[in-house]
């Protein structure tokens, strides 16, 4: 559980204090005491998230690896404090209010600050479960009172501080005109990124694995100097028995731009006998983009393949990694100069994926598949999904040329690249596995169970907020494939995959989501959620059948004792 929080006591005195973290300080003494606006349903939100202890096999892991890990704990620690800040700048101040209140639902209330990071509820639209202030929509990168028309005014009126204000690991802050002027990372989380790069340098000189050794460095020194160019490759080279994945990479709390990256981290240790199984399938990466249902024009062909496949357990969890619904697998990095050199690497984390599996989705095809379908769920078909889901990060348009313009496509995007290029890997997994299987090269036993499987995956995100961002994507799917006669419910809300409709309408919907972003086509694709992205009524109604399943898993790390 989330408690290992560090105190901002003594922070002036270190001599590292931003104007911002400065701010802090000052909102957190004047924190008022008063009784506080707790939406009445707190313990009910509480429960959607099943504690579950979660624990990594360490048969294979040394003496010397098991030290490591401890040091990479230590660090990861110090990124909650980072992505708190990342989340807002006044959670710090709230959570020291929330620590004093003795008032109804206390216990509660602190509970889901910590499973939310800050105030408002992730599964409910980010309302505010806790006092009634709106959510800024550039989270804690920006001035709260920052508009999109404001920022690109700015821009458009100081090119030449273009760059760093749109950088991924810089912040924006009103400098003492009132203007803007973009703070590095380093400087600005510089109270928990030194200590954390040192705990880095510490497991790197513990370790006698070199790729390891090299890895935490280099991310050691990017902490420090903003640059993860030379660690993100590096990363892309880790083979050793500890996988650790720490830095800043999506950028999903901005919704104002999706352009500053969340800082989390992953603590997991490798099942190389099961990652050893799926090597196959990166050798099939160029027939996969090949065989992408677009113009050869807009395929990525030249993009590097050398994309490892990694099958592990989760030993700790940090930062944006730890906020609200828990992630299953991931594919990075997202540096497209790191991924047209190397491709990118696809990390399973296979306990975690587990209980998903067992206490949320089989739950869930009970409630809303066609009866006949449900026995066809399967959890190698939910693997494998997983699996081909991140591959797909990997496939399609990245870098492309927009009115003679080379760019990409999430600059072209915007806040809405994070929604379509999620739905587009999710279609695309599908539409690689049906095509492997064709090959000959997935067993067709496969087949049976991959529909209904894909279907209650689409109502268990369904439940992450259907009128949300990421959200619209999932509904966008659902509907789309509705349309098409390839998904039917029936009298009593139930959900039938139609086999004989199924392949061409997953084909005809990447087909559509991939020329979108080939196009760089931000009105097209705002057009495309609009027109699919709303639930119907069944839908909803369906969802809301699913109360008694927990939404998501809350993670319980040995490590966290």
């Amino acid at each position: 559980m989330r408690r290992t929080l560090i105190c901002l006591a003594g922070l002036a005195a270190l001599g590292l204090a931003t104007a911002a973290q400065a701010a802090e300080k000052k909102a957190q003494a004047k924190a008022p005491g008063k009784e506080l606006k707790i939406v009445s349903d707190i313990e009910k939100r509480v429960a959607q998230f099943a504690p579950t202890p979660l624990h990594a096999d360490l048969s294979g892991p040394s003496a010397e690896d098991r030290k490591v890990l401890d040091k990479l704990v230590q660090a990861s620690r110090l990124l909650n404090e980072v992505f708190l800040r990342q989340a807002w700048t006044g959670n710090p101040a709230m959570r020291e209010q929330l620590k004093s209140y003795t008032g109804p639902h206390a216990a509660a209330v602190r509970e889901y600050f910590d499973i939310n990071f800050g105030p408002w509820d992730r599964l409910a639209e980010r309302e505010p479960f806790v006092g009634d202030k709106p959510r800024p929509k550039g989270a804690g990168s920006y001035p709260e009172d920052l508009t999109k028309e404001a920022f690109e005014d700015w821009v458009a009126k100081h090119p030449a501080d273009k760059d760093k204000l749109t950088s991924t690991v810089t912040v924006v802050r009103r400098g003492p005109d009132g203007g803007l002027i973009a703070v590095p990372y380093s400087q600005e989380y510089a109270q928990w990124l030194k200590p954390a790069a040192k705990l880095l340098r510490e497991a790197a000189a513990l370790t006698h694995n070199a790729s390891l050794k090299r890895f935490l460095t280099l991310r050691a020194d990017a902490f420090e100097n903003d640059d993860y160019y030379a660690s993100d490759m590096a990363w892309m080279d880790l083979d050793a028995p500890v996988e650790v994945t720490i830095g800043p990479y999506e950028t999903y709390e901005d919704d104002l731009f999706g352009y500053k990256a969340s800082f989390e981290s992953f603590v997991t240790v490798n099942l190389p006998k099961e990652s050893a199984a799926l090597t196959r399938y990166k050798e099939r990466l160029p027939w996969l983009e090949r065989n992408l249902p677009i113009p050869d024009a807009d395929k990525n062909l030249h993009r590097g393949t050398d994309s490892p496949i990694r099958v592990v357990d989760t030993h700790y969890g940090s930062g944006e990694n730890r906020a609200g619904v828990q992630t299953v697998a991931f594919n990075l990095p997202n540096d497209e100069r790191v991924r047209e050199a190397k491709g990118s690497k696809k990390v399973l984390l296979h306990n975690i994926m587990r209980a998903k599996y067992d206490k949320i989705l089989i739950p869930i095809a009970h409630q809303v598949l066609d009866p006949a379908q449900v026995k066809d769920v399967s959890f190698d078909a939910y693997f494998n999904e997983i699996l081909h889901h991140e591959l797909s990060h990997g496939l399609g348009p990245g870098t492309i040329t927009v009115n003679g313009r080379k760019t990409e496509v999430r600059l072209e995007l915007k806040e809405l690249f994070g929604t379509l290029e999620e739905a587009k890997a999710d279609v695309m997994g599908v539409y690689n596995i049906l095509a492997l299987i064709e090959q000959k090269e997935m067993p067709a036993s496969l087949r049976k169970s991959l529909e209904p499987t894909y279907v209650a995956g689409l109502f268990r995100a369904a439940r992450f907020g259907v009128d949300e961002a990421h959200g619209q994507g999932v509904v966008a799917q659902f509907n789309y494939l509705a349309q098409k006669g390839a998904l039917v419910t029936d009298a009593q809300g139930r959900v039938h995959a139609v086999s004989e409709k199924f392949p061409g309408a997953i084909r005809d919907l990447l087909h559509d989501m991939l020329t979108l972003q080939a196009r760089g086509d931000y009105e097209g694709t705002k057009k495309f959620l609009d027109t699919y992205g709303k639930p119907t009524q069944g839908l909803r109604d369906a969802i809301g059948r699913l109360k008694a399943v927990p939404v998501d898993i809350k993670p319980v790390y040995a490590a966290d004792k």
